[in-house]
């Protein structure tokens, strides 16, 4: 199998399944004399934990980062960075129903194709699961450099979006409620219905906004791997995604050029943002936001008509512990993903110097 790699200087690779033994990884690339945070690290890991409210899946995992390499005196030595994230709360038994079954919307019936082979125990190696080894690559990134700032929060589940611009909202307020909302009002609305969701077996889709602020200018090729570029390929990267949009998105296909354009200060900053804070592919110094979409997830536990490994129709209904709704869940991997982006950017930035 190939693709579990991502970057080119600073580099993760991720390994490990949902029942599996463990997950985990090495990092490539991380510069040498950095004291890392491990509480920070670990805070990341909370925030993505699976059974951490009542609005997402009960599986109960603690998601403790044992690191193997790469560190000494709490300092990181410049070599790779490997580690491992025990599982520890696996119910395969949840998954025995499915064992000849491909679950509608999931990557049973591909991955089999594919492969020839699947672990079908909460889809193995296709599990959102692995998400958590990314989790802990984006805390270690952000560490990298401390002065960028990335806040990503829920901005909307199902038809229930924030009507307020994001320099309207305290970004302090995203981690007091369940939902990861910053608008309290607002995600009070979302937490309802997604409990209403729950309570109907049903699951509900939504999207997550993300703000990268204090970016310096220079990050970004102008060619084919332009920040927003490569951006958009991490965010999609992630389970669930199905839409990126960053600056103006599909909004400024309606506009004139007229109406588009940012103006320029005398400082070099502009006068409105529409840009998205990258130009040409390259980081211009304002802010970079963006917003991913995600579908609602597959497992729902209702009755639906899928297919048997033998080529017949039949019915099936989703077991076990599943998210009515991955958005505030996938916050952290958001912010992980745009961090380890950013990482990479920095560092190849700094061989031009």
């Amino acid at each position: 199998m190939a693709g579990n790699s991502y970057g080119t200087l600073f580099r993760i690779t991720t390994f490990g399944e949902s029942h599996g033994e463990a997950l985990g990884g090495i990092i490539d690339g991380c510069p040498a004399g950095i004291e890392l945070d491990l509480k920070a690290i670990q805070t990341e890991m909370t925030r993505r934990k699976p059974g951490q409210s009542a609005i997402v899946t009960q599986r109960k995992e603690n998601d403790e980062v044992q690191f193997l390499s790469g560190l000494f005196e709490g300092k990181t030595t410049g070599t790779p960075i490997g580690f491992l994230i025990p599982n520890t709360n696996q119910k395969s038994d949840d998954y025995s129903h499915i064992k000849d079954t491909y679950r509608p919307s999931h990557a049973d019936y591909v991955y089999e194709k594919k492969y020839g082979i699947r672990d079908y125990r909460g889809g193995g190696r296709s599990s959102a699961r692995e998400t958590a080894s990314r989790v802990v690559a984006g805390a270690v990134a952000k560490q990298i450099f401390p002065n960028i700032k990335i806040n990503a929060f829920v901005s909307s589940v199902g038809e229930i979006f924030i009507d307020k611009p994001y320099q309207a909202l305290d970004f302090s307020m995203t981690e007091s409620n369940p939902v990861r909302c910053p608008d309290p009002e607002t995600a009070e609305k979302m937490e309802t219905y997604i409990r209403e969701i729950r309570k109907e077996g049903d699951t509900v889709g939504g999207t997550i906004t993300c703000v990268i602020q204090n970016v310096p200018i220079g990050l970004g090729e102008p060619v084919f791997d332009k920040l927003h570029a490569e951006l958009g390929k991490a965010m999609l990267s992630i389970n669930a995604v199905k839409g990126f949009e960053f600056g103006s998105g599909f909004c400024g296909a309606k506009m004139k050029g007229s109406e588009h354009n940012d103006l320029y200060n005398a400082d070099g900053t502009t006068k409105s943002n529409l840009s998205g804070g990258i130009q040409g592919g390259i980081s211009n110094g304002m802010d970079i936001y963006f917003r991913v979409a995600f579908k609602p997830v597959a497992t729902i536990m209702q009755k639906q008509e899928t297919l048997d490994n033998q080529g017949n129709l039949v019915e099936m209904q989703g077991k076990g512990r599943h998210d009515p709704c991955v958005v505030p869940r996938a916050v952290p991997i958001v912010e992980a993903m745009a961090a380890i982006v950013l990482a990479d950017f920095y560092l190849i930035n700094k061989t031009y110097l």
